[in-house]
């Protein structure tokens, strides 16, 4: 998951600790895109993606049915997550990162479906949906010049470019060995994002103003 460009704020208004600007209330857009701002949001992405990973490897017996159901409302979250997150963002970013979220929800609503819910299938959607996130989140980390820790997102974009790359290459004679590596991925995904928030709250509150008056100082 990508953050938008830079944590500074339209003039005359402040980022809060959360990262969002403190706006005039009524305008979705503007809320939404406060939100996607949030350090706070990422993580949640993150946990999004933990989550279900650590289900899947503590439960490596569960049946296909409920695998299918944790990939799947795992996909539709982060779509959540992105679609939000796309408000954040401005130009060709917007538009790749509503082409992510639209492929997460699309490949969410597949997983959940009944007659798509072989392993190969989940596989394929799963590792299909890594694939372009990533390559897509790797564009965005090279040519967004000012963007905020781009090392920390190029690192999240190759790790998500690999685990797409695998899980397609990987032979499908084992259910059980699918099953795990997804969840590995989706760990290590999930890892990595958390550590994505934490850089972007660093960006933030460095980006916060100190001064006489300013959030978090004494006048």
């Amino acid at each position: 998951m990508t953050m938008s460009r830079g944590p500074a704020s339209p003039a005359g208004q402040h980022p809060g600790p959360d990262g969002a600007a403190h706006r005039p209330a009524g305008d979705p857009a503007d809320e939404l895109a406060r939100l996607g701002r949030s350090w706070t949001w990422l993580l949640g992405s993150a946990v999004a993606t933990l989550v279900p990973g650590i289900l899947i490897l503590v439960w490596p017996d569960a049946t296909l049915h409920v695998v299918a159901v944790i990939i799947g409302l795992y996909l539709l979250a982060a779509g959540t997550f992105r679609f939000v997150a796309v408000f954040a963002r401005e130009g060709h970013e917007r538009l790749a990162g509503l082409l992510v979220a639209v492929l997460f929800v699309l490949a969410g609503v597949l997983s959940l479906r009944n007659p798509l819910q072989t392993i190969a299938a989940l596989s394929l959607i799963t590792g299909a949906v890594w694939l372009v996130s990533g390559i897509l989140s790797l564009y965005t980390a090279i040519s967004a010049k000012d963007l905020p820790h781009r090392g920390v997102v190029a690192v999240v974009a190759v790790l998500a470019i690999a685990a797409g790359i695998v899980v397609l290459a990987m032979p499908t004679e084992s259910a059980r060995a699918l099953t795990r590596l997804l969840g590995l991925w989706l760990v290590l995904l999930g890892l990595a994002e958390v550590g994505l928030a934490l850089a972007w709250r660093s960006a933030l509150r460095k980006a916060l103003p100190r001064g006489p008056g300013a959030p978090g100082t004494s006048a």
